[in-house]
């Protein structure tokens, strides 16, 4: 039984296009503009990554797709569709006698996870797809973008170039680290092999995280439950989402150290745009909250904060030369604790040189 059986991830891309709000007012020639700088920004971006990481561009990098809101829900509700498919294909071969197709109801559950899609849709600034079935694909979204700089009050050129430096730095980390990727498939093909969850429970986290979407306005800033991982946490799935959340923040925390390092003369006001989006963050943070309910890992702000005081921490003491033995083997990613602690990492790998690969 596919994982459509049940999900319905056509009708979760439909369903999200419905909700999803109405981008920013702009011209034609506003928008043609934006989406021709937003790829000339990303493409600028790579030699300032390089300099910065001191890790060299691999001859063939994975392509830049700028894009509307609906178009991200197009790509993330096959992507989503395609990460999912190893859970929902073990729930329904558990229960492939007791008609899990009809009980879980794959149009409902897909209107549901629509709704989440929907909501993301708004606020995603960008993102390197990893896990769908085209491969990686870098994704800006242009009118996300527009009404981040204009309700920032920001230099649209600096801000443009600001958040691709984030998102290409994330492209880099997983076209030339080339077992990043299939690290993060194991983990998550582990934690399905480790899960005990059932389609009741799927199907209902589904429906609480799109719920309390619908409820925002209610609820207000009340903390999310668990989420779907939470559910049935073993000390083997601990272990793993564990194992996760330290190279999650390891990557998020990386490319926050790009976007700042690059100082003014790449991005005049990078001050004053890292100090507003920082009071942005602060004050609203909607997307962390969904993630951390929908996926039960730790708040994406919480891998910002922690992975940027890592990569600081380990720079100021052996350079970035000796930071990127982190990505010689997946032996040398740090555990939690040593995020935590960057000495601690340092006196385990004991980086003395330069990266295979690296420049």
């Amino acid at each position: 039984m596919s994982s459509d059986a049940m999900i319905d991830w056509d009708v979760a891309a439909r369903a999200g296009k419905r909700v999803v709000r109405a981008g920013p007012e702009v011209s034609l020639h506003e928008a043609k503009s934006a989406v021709a700088q937003l790829r000339e920004s990303a493409l600028a971006a790579d030699a300032h990554v390089s300099a910065i990481t001191k890790i060299a561009q691999p001859p063939h990098t994975a392509p830049t797709l700028v894009v509307d809101r609906a178009g991200w829900i197009d790509v993330n509700s096959e992507s989503v569709g395609h990460l999912m498919a190893p859970l929902v294909d073990k729930l329904a071969s558990a229960n492939a006698t007791s008609g899990v197709g009809k009980l879980v109801g794959s149009r409902v559950t897909g209107t549901e996870a629509g709704v989440v899609l929907g909501f993301l849709a708004s606020r995603v600034l960008g993102q390197f797809d990893v896990f769908g079935p085209r491969g990686g694909q870098l994704l800006l979204v242009a009118p996300n973008i527009i009404d981040a700089e204009r309700k920032l009050d920001v230099n649209p050129t600096d801000f443009r170039l600001w958040v691709c430096l984030h998102e290409v730095t994330h492209r880099l980390q997983f076209t030339a680290v080339d077992w990043i990727g299939q690290y993060m498939r194991t983990q998550i093909a582990d934690l399905v092999d480790a899960s005990d969850l059932d389609s009741d429970s799927l199907k209902q986290k589904i429906k609480e995280v799109a719920g309390e979407l619908k409820d925002r306005k209610r609820s207000g800033d009340r903390e999310p439950g668990l989420g779907i991982v939470s559910l049935a946490q073993s000390p083997q799935q601990r272990a793993i989402i564990e194992r996760m959340t330290a190279v999650m923040s390891l990557l998020e925390g990386h490319a926050e150290y790009v976007m700042d390092a690059v100082g003014p003369s790449v991005v005049p006001s990078v001050a004053e745009i890292r100090r507003k989006f920082k009071r942005r963050r602060a004050g609203r943070s909607p997307i962390d909250r969904v993630f951390r309910k929908l996926l039960g890992l730790e708040a994406k702000m919480r891998q910002y904060a922690e992975g940027r005081k890592f990569i600081d921490g380990v720079v100021d003491e052996v350079g970035m030369d000796g930071f990127n033995r982190v990505w010689a083997t997946p032996d040398n990613l740090p555990t939690m604790t040593e995020l935590r602690d960057p000495a601690l990492w340092v006196k385990r790998v004991q980086p003395l040189g330069i990266t295979p690969g690296a420049s």
